[in-house]
């Protein structure tokens, strides 16, 4: 310990300025999603465990993740027998849809965080059988950084090695990553075969709006076609917050495509 640690009178400072004990970390949490088409007997829930707590907002179910789920259930088109990729995944729910209808390989990613990539990884284990498991892949991933990684977890086959479907959901509201999002969407989507970037997201602060917005500005500097596709409603994820409820409360879905 430094002399700077020691007062004049030989006491050691920390024995006078304890600090308080930590609160202990959250459980987690699980959130059930439900099919909306009940009369297919294949599955008819997911189960989505959520860290207790986390600085990146894994510790919620997002909107934009639930209508992830119910548009890629009714659009198995854009993935079935492709290979997905999830960025920012959190409880991964989107990604595992996909998984469990039909997608040839699901590669789930998140900030490689030990809390985050486990928790995914037990909702891979809760939610997809055994022998269907081989498909799916949980890596770490920053946003941005090279994706050999992620195309070396694609199974081989005789066509280009890359994604069918990237999925954003409710990660625009990170507005300086959005160049590294679009950075990994161009290096990581097949361009030998048609591909799509589906984004998910609310206007959760609604004075940023304009900010969020932005990520398709610059996709269409960067040469992709963006279409909006999809609005829905649900309760806002926090009613207390400030701006106008009916802006926080609808989740907003767009298509990508490279021209």
């Amino acid at each position: 310990m430094s002399t700077e640690d020691v007062d004049d009178g030989g006491i050691f400072l920390g024995d006078m300025f304890t600090e308080p004990p930590r609160p202990p970390t959250p459980e987690p949490t699980f959130s059930t999603y439900e099919r909306e088409r009940p009369d297919d007997d294949d599955w008819r829930k997911i189960e989505i465990r959520l860290v207790g707590s986390h600085p990146l907002w894994g510790h919620y179910l997002w909107n934009a993740s639930l209508a992830f789920a119910s548009y890629l259930d009714d659009h198995p088109e854009l993935y079935q027998g492709k290979d997905v990729l999830e960025l920012g995944a959190g409880g991964a729910l989107p990604g595992l849809v996909s998984a469990k209808n039909g997608a040839r390989h699901t590669v789930l990613t998140d900030y490689p965080d030990r809390a985050l990539i486990d928790n995914i990884s037990y909702n891979v284990g809760r939610n997809i059988p055994e022998e269907a498991r081989a498909a799916v892949g949980v890596e770490g991933y920053i946003w941005g950084h090279p994706v050999e990684p992620l195309l070396q977890l694609l199974p081989d086959g005789s066509g280009e090695r890359a994604y069918d479907l990237i999925i954003l959901s409710d990660l625009v509201f990170n507005h300086s990553q959005h160049n590294a999002m679009l950075s990994t969407c161009v290096n990581a989507l097949a361009k030998t075969r048609p591909a799509t970037v589906l984004v998910f997201f609310t206007h959760h602060r609604p004075h940023f709006a304009a900010r969020d917005m932005e990520f398709f500005t610059k996709a269409r500097e960067q040469d992709w076609v963006c279409e909006e596709i999809l609005t829905r409603k649900y309760p806002p994820m926090f009613p207390e917050d400030p701006g106008e409820e009916e802006v926080r409360a609808t989740v907003h879905g767009w298509k990508l495509t490279r021209r």
